[in-house]
């Protein structure tokens, strides 16, 4: 038997057989090729990306309407009532020292950076020269006071003596008059010419005497102004004598110390400068931020020393003009060509927060202030 008619009935062997066995071969194959659930003749494997890619962009839709409505939120209720700049520094009224006696430093009592009082001893100066002038216009008071003294004395002599010459006068006119009239004839002439002489004598001592009483007094007047300048004198030296030490004028921290032990110092010579607790912040603020801007806003203020903490303030004054018209040599806009350029104008903020007195704030440090200014 050959190959050809094996073939063939093996054919003949497969017809029979396949319809007994095609219902289990259906079963064992449609699970992988004829799926149960169509829709059109499409399988649901085609249409899942579609329904994916639509709920994708619809959650993408809500995001950017939900970041868009937080963004808007955001900025009309943290952005749009505040203004704010970073060309702002704390001042405050730094107090240079200087002597008003020359002399030598003899001693130094303070320390950079050490906190004062009012009124404690910064540095003592020599006091040697001033006491020595000092006594000298004391002796010049005792000794003018002597003189009024005197001359007071003078004139109650000059009194006296003229009062005595007042009644010798009398006196000689008196007997002049008696001698005139007396029984010896022989010597009346005589005695009435020498009466006449003594009578003028008297009343020339007496008129002698009153101008020397005016003189005295004359003579106490101006001892009298010599004692007042004396006074003056005396007055002046003690002030000096209390400017050789040189005391804090105000509380506050000594800074920019130049002053050394021993050293020669000159009357304004600038030593050291102190400065203040009371600071302040000047903010310069371009001029269309200060349209809503008032005196009286709160201020929250962020020191780049200390960038995690917000000190209380709010808004003292907005100052009349702007920064560049008040400098050394303000620009000339009536002049060459024009280029409008947004001015800056301060704005003076005073801190409320107390704590603010625990931190290093000095003038000329970095802050950020943010206005609310709706």
């Amino acid at each position: 038997m050959n190959a050809a008619t094996l073939n063939q009935e093996d054919a003949r062997t497969f017809r029979k057989v396949a319809p007994a066995l095609l219902p289990s071969s259906r079963q064992v194959i449609e699970p992988e090729s004829a799926p149960a659930n169509t829709v059109n003749g499409n399988s649901p494997e085609a249409g899942a990306p579609k329904k994916n890619h639509h709920r994708r962009n619809v959650i993408a839709g809500i995001a950017t309407l939900v970041l868009g409505v937080a963004t808007g939120i955001y900025y009309f209720e943290y952005v749009a009532p505040y203004e704010s700049t970073d060309d702002a520094f704390i001042e405050a009224h730094v107090t240079p020292i200087a002597p008003q006696v020359a002399g030598r430093v003899a001693q130094l009592l303070v320390q950079d950076n050490q906190e004062v009082k009012a009124g404690d001893v910064l540095l003592q100066i020599d006091p040697s020269d001033i006491q020595t002038k000092l006594d000298q216009e004391r002796a010049n008071l005792v000794a003018s006071q002597s003189r009024v003294e005197q001359e007071k004395a003078n004139v109650i002599a000059a009194q006296a003596e003229a009062r005595q010459a007042e009644a010798d006068n009398k006196r000689y006119q008196a007997v002049g008059s008696f001698a005139i009239s007396a029984s010896q004839l022989d010597l009346a002439g005589t005695q009435a010419r020498s009466a006449d002489a003594q009578v003028d004598a008297a009343h020339n001592k007496e008129l002698a005497a009153e101008a020397q009483s005016a003189l005295d007094k004359a003579s106490i007047q101006t001892a009298a102004a010599e004692v007042q300048s004396s006074e003056a004198a005396v007055h002046q030296a003690e002030l000096n004598l209390s400017y050789t030490q040189v005391k804090a004028p105000e509380a506050g921290y000594v800074t920019h110390r130049t002053v050394e032990a021993g050293s020669y110092v000159q009357t304004g010579q600038a030593l050291l400068a102190i400065v203040p607790h009371q600071v302040w912040v000047v903010a310069n603020f371009k001029e269309t931020q200060l349209t809503d801007m008032r005196a009286g806003q709160p201020v929250a203020v962020t020191v780049d020393a200390y960038p995690q903490i917000k000190f209380k303030a709010h808004v003292d004054s907005i100052q009349s003009g702007t920064g560049p018209r008040f400098s050394l040599l303000p620009p000339e806009n009536a002049s060459g060509n024009y280029v409008k350029v947004v001015q800056r104008v301060p704005v003076k903020i005073v801190l409320d927060d107390v704590a603010a007195n625990n931190y290093v704030l000095g003038p000329g440090m970095s802050v950020v202030p943010e206005v609310r200014v709706k």
